[in-house]
């Protein structure tokens, strides 16, 4: 049975129409109202009458990752093989949900989420500051989450096996607006395989409740540890392969240049003495060697996307 989870919060204006799309490939329909100011949850059960709809509530407001978690458990508990989230707010079209859903149902992926990044017409649609900071945010994303061939990595149309959810931490998923790179991040860990889906969105007059302060200040640590945890559990703890000696050397050559050549530097301004050839040598080449380690460790790491879905080994 294929899951729709629609979050909830400030949505009461467009969440009647965005469920009067979902379609009959849907059996199941959960609309999480995070603790929503303007009553949704309560909206949509004196509203809707529609039978596959059913009304979760967070006691808090626990962020869209909070609430999708909320509705990708009570999935699961229901036996839902497929879930699908999409936002509340109209901009994403219910009518792509059997596009969505297709690549698990043929198990080729284990994981489907939107890209409007495909198509330059997509673009124009997209307002410029959106345009301009889901680029900068998608190159960080793929280093990451090592999904070197996604795009839009905080698009939130996705789908999911139920398969590859069992298999992730669901309590340690942050539940705030860095969801779905952290999403990402962890599905890398249990090797499963992320497909792009060509989509347009619509934009109309919301508003975005993502703080521009909380993603300066939050996302680059975030970034940075989820990059940590994912080389140290693919290329030393899970594995140990040519990836890991190329990562090995390019540290061990770069830290010796850095280290080597600062001090020789800051002993010749001191002693206003230049290095010899030797010395500078000495400091280049390894520097040099670690740069070249680290391009093909890249290199590796951008062929070792996953590939078999796990979805597709379930028995």
């Amino acid at each position: 049975m294929v899951a729709v989870i629609v979050p909830s919060y400030k949505v009461k204006d467009s969440i009647l129409e965005v469920l009067s799309k979902i379609g009959s490939e849907v059996g199941k329909i959960y609309v999480v109202d995070d603790a929503c100011p303007q009553g949704t949850g309560n909206f949509v059960k004196e509203n809707c009458t529609d039978d596959r709809v059913e009304v979760l509530y967070n006691p808090r407001n626990l962020g869209v990752g909070g609430a999708v978690m909320t509705g990708y458990k009570k999935a699961l508990a229901d036996g839902c093989r497929i879930m699908v989230k999409i936002d509340g707010d109209g901009q994403m079209d219910p009518l792509l949900i059997p596009r969505f859903i297709d690549p698990i149902i043929r198990k080729e992926a284990d994981y489907v989420k939107g890209n409007r990044f495909y198509d330059l017409d997509y673009l124009r649609k997209m307002p410029a500051m959106r345009r301009f900071g889901n680029s900068m945010v998608s190159f960080i994303s793929k280093l990451v989450s090592g999904y070197w061939n996604v795009m839009d990595p905080a698009n939130g149309f996705t789908a999911i096996s139920s398969t590859a959810l069992k298999h992730l931490p669901l309590e340690k998923i942050d539940c705030r607006f860095f969801f779905e790179s952290d999403m990402l991040f962890r599905l890398n860990t249990i090797r499963a395989v992320v497909q792009d889906l060509p989509m347009l969105s619509e934009y109309g007059t919301e508003k975005s409740n993502l703080r521009i302060s909380g993603v300066v200040l939050g996302f680059p640590f975030k970034y940075m540890n989820r990059l940590t945890k994912r080389i140290f559990y693919n290329y030393f703890l899970r594995d140990f392969n040519i990836g890991t000696l190329e990562l090995m050397m390019a540290s061990i050559f770069l830290l010796f240049g850095f280290i080597f050549g600062g001090i020789h530097w800051i002993s010749s301004l001191k002693t206003l003495h230049p290095a010899t050839a030797g010395t500078v040598l000495l400091a280049g080449l390894p520097t040099i060697l670690g740069f070249q380690s680290l391009l093909a460790f890249l290199h590796y790491d951008l062929s070792n996307i996953p590939q078999k879905a796990i979805t597709a080994m379930e028995l």
